[in-house]
Order: C-alpha cells, then structure tokens, then sequence
C-alpha cells in the first residue's frame, strides 16, 4: 500500500465517524450571519477536504434567500430552520444544480415536513459515506442497496444524491492527497539537484 492509499484510508476513518447534528441539536437560539457561516464551516468541514475553498459565504446565504430556497431571515437573525436548510443546500450543491436542490428540498419537505426531511437526508449521508469508505477499504460489509425493499422514490432521491456527494468528497480528497505527493516529491528533486552541485 502506497503512501497516497494509506492517507486515504485513514482520512475514511475519519468520515465514517462524522456525524451531521440532528434537527434537535441545533442551535434553539437565533443566530447572525457569521456565527451560521461558522457553525455551518463547522459542521460541514469534512465535505472539504481541500480546504481550498469556502463551503458557504454570506453571498451565497443571501443568493438562496433571494432564490426562494430558504425563507429569509428575521430582522437579520437566523433560526433553526435556516440551518437545516443550509446545511443541506450546502452539501446538495456540490452534485446537484441549485433549481435541482431546490425542487428536492421542497418534494423531501412536502412529503415529511422540514424535520423529518432534514434528519432523513443527515441519515442517509452519513450512510453513504460509511458505504464509500467500507468500499475503499475493501470491507464491503456495509453495503448500501441504491433500492432496498423499503425504498419509496422519494427516499430514492435522498439517497441517490448522498452517495453522489459521498463519492464527489472522496475524488477531492483523492485528488489532493496527490497533488501534495507530487509537490513533495519535486521539493525532494530539487533538494537532491542542490545537494549534488
């Protein structure tokens, strides 16, 4: 096993523990825009795995307010409700186009309820990245079934849509555990070149 496989499997340990904070978790008070930049950046630190861009901003708070996609806040102060729809847009869009994560968050809700959706895409994400990390490790022992049994379609969209970003999640940081190999390696080059003259 290389260097890149063993960063890999270690950081899939790091993924199978994480845990999105259930609607009843979150915070019960109102929050100003940077402490929900914060906690969201927070919370959602294991969807960047780079760490080479910004998972949510201000802008993009507001962009969804004015896009429909979370109701807008109260004399600047956000709920409960304005997390959970954040977290999810902020993890959705990375697979899905904005109008796509909208129509799904309004389906998933009408359905369920704002709660019951939220909690039911916090569970299937984390079973998702457990699924992609049990693959990577050669474990199969958790396998997710895009269509168990008791799959209606509209969990299927839930689901379908985190093992997508749990799949994304894992080409990034793939990614990048490479591009630093290949920095490494041509300092070492450059380093032996220096050494030799």
């Amino acid at each position: 096993m290389n260097k890149i496989e063993e960063e890999l499997i270690a950081w899939t340990k790091e993924i199978t523990q994480f845990r999105f904070p259930r609607w009843e978790d979150l915070p019960d008070f109102d929050l100003y825009m940077d402490q929900v930049l914060t906690l969201i950046d927070t919370y959602l630190s294991v969807f960047n795995p780079s760490q080479q861009k910004k998972i949510i901003t201000a802008s993009m708070v507001n962009n969804y307010v004015k896009l429909g996609l979370i109701p807008a806040p109260v004399k600047k102060r956000y709920k409960k409700k304005h997390l959970a729809y954040l977290i999810a847009i902020s993890v959705l869009k990375q697979v899905l186009t904005i109008p796509e994560v909208k129509e799904g968050i309004i389906y998933q809700a009408s359905i369920s309820g704002i709660r019951e959706a939220y909690d039911l895409f916090c569970t299937e994400q984390e079973a998702a990245l457990i699924a992609i990390a049990s693959h990577l490790e050669k474990k199969d022992r958790h396998p997710l079934p895009l269509m168990p049994n008791d799959t209606d379609m509209a969990n299927l969209v839930v689901r379908t849509a985190t093992i997508a970003v749990a799949t994304k999640i894992v080409t990034e940081k793939t990614l990048s555990l490479i591009a630093q190999e290949k920095t490494a390696n041509r300092k070492e080059t450059k380093q032996k070149k220096e050494t030799e003259l």
